[in-house]
């Protein structure tokens, strides 16, 4: 979850009706400017049947299931085997990212989260194998509540263009899922020809994890890396649990070829967990110092930065 910034209910209601009133025209923020990213310019389109995702081949059997029109920029990842293949992340469930799926492929999907947050579990209700961490924190976002980082999704100024049609702003909510199978660290999940390790990452989610597909040399970090503000200063982040979770990628990152974020861009190279787990020891160190944007911290650093809480 890349958590935005928090409205009352007051600016949330006037924000859906303006949306109403200017549903005919398309809707350009400021922060639209920026697409699309140059880096899709490198990566191989591929046809979606729905508009508000745009697809990408990453690698033989991998796809980037990308939505651009939203300011999460969230990124979700089919991966297939031989025989089944894992969704890993279901998005913000505003498109239908189930569709989709099924335009990829015949196999048989295994829905797996990077973390329960909302922005990456909206389209778990409409898959029927759900694996994941059993846990407190897991269960609780498996009920579908509306929480107050959700509910200011799809207010105006946080997407581009238009919504699909019949999306009602107002309406939006995850909608409640159940796992069918629960995962233990270091679980692997054989797709026929094609093997996914499961790592446990908690820090920026308790049940945060990451998918490591050795042979191939690639890892998928869901929001434990991304180019861009990493979010920490939720009450649920735990930053001595992160800095140890990116300590741990690190050890594997001299074994692989790319890491598969689940922000902005799905591309990212190895020495980029490297260049992170040393940007949070000077952190750590005091050796950088913030800026202050909206009440929190924002260290910067080349190509990301790490944005906490308040002391």
């Amino acid at each position: 979850m890349r958590t935005p910034r928090l409205v009352g209910t007051l600016l949330f209601a006037v924000a859906c009706a303006l949306h109403a009133q200017q549903a005919a025209e398309p809707l350009n923020p400021k922060w639209c400017d920026k697409l699309p990213r140059p880096e899709y310019k490198k990566l191989e389109r591929v046809s979606s049947p729905d508009p508000w995702f745009e697809v990408y081949r990453i690698r033989t059997g991998v796809f980037a299931i990308y939505e651009p029109h939203q300011e999460e920029e969230v990124i979700s990842y089919l991966i297939a085997g031989e025989k089944r293949a894992v969704l890993f992340d279901t998005g913000l469930g505003v498109g239908n990212i189930k569709s989709v799926v099924e335009s990829l492929t015949q196999l048989p999907v295994i829905v797996m989260n990077s973390h329960t947050h909302f922005d990456h579990v909206g389209g778990n209700a409409d898959f029927q194998e759900i694996y994941g961490e059993d846990i407190e924190y897991s269960q609780k976002n498996a009920k579908g509540e509306v929480n107050e980082y959700s509910r200011d999704l799809l207010i105006p100024d946080r997407v581009c263009r238009e919504l699909p049609k019949g999306v009602d702003p107002s309406k939006i909510k995850i909608r409640p899922w159940k796992i069918t199978h629960v995962l233990h660290d270091g679980e692997r999940i054989d797709l026929g020809g094609r093997v996914l390790e499961v790592i446990f990452t908690p820090g920026h989610a308790p049940d945060a994890m990451a998918l490591l597909d050795r042979k191939n040399g690639l890892l998928f970090v869901g929001d434990t890396y991304y180019a861009g503000p990493i979010y920490l200063f939720v009450p649920e982040t735990d930053l001595a649990a992160f800095t140890r979770s990116v300590a741990h990628v690190v050890e594997l990152s001299s074994q692989l070829n790319l890491v598969l974020p689940a922000h902005n861009v799905p591309v990212a190279r190895p020495s980029d967990l490297r260049a992170l787990e040393a940007a949070l020891e000077k952190v750590k160190s005091g050796k950088v110092t913030p800026r202050v944007t909206e009440g929190r911290r924002e260290y910067v650093f080349n190509g990301f930065s790490l944005l906490l809480s308040a002391k």
